[in-house]
């Protein structure tokens, strides 16, 4: 399993998010973090380098090495991209 690590803004865009779905986005971050399986895509233009990872209408935008995954933003598909 990757070693996780999240930028210090992201504890509480997670805590704003309703419980349910806060724990469904955490379980797949650590599933991706063990298997590699999820809905990832690379992104381009002004989030060039970044993964996204889509958990229903939230996304979480990541990067990712051979041994770490660094979690940069979690937010609604909405504002995601703004």
């Amino acid at each position: 399993m990757k070693k996780l690590y999240f930028e210090p803004q992201v504890p509480a865009q997670v805590r704003a998010i309703p419980q349910h779905l806060a724990m469904a986005i955490l379980e797949a971050i650590h599933r991706y973090a063990e298997t590699g399986a999820g809905r990832v895509k690379p992104l381009s233009g002004e989030f060039a380098g970044y993964l996204r990872l889509r958990v229903g209408n939230h996304r979480i935008f990541f990067k990712e090495t051979a041994d770490l995954i660094s979690i940069h933003r979690v937010s609604d598909r909405k504002g995601a991209y703004r």
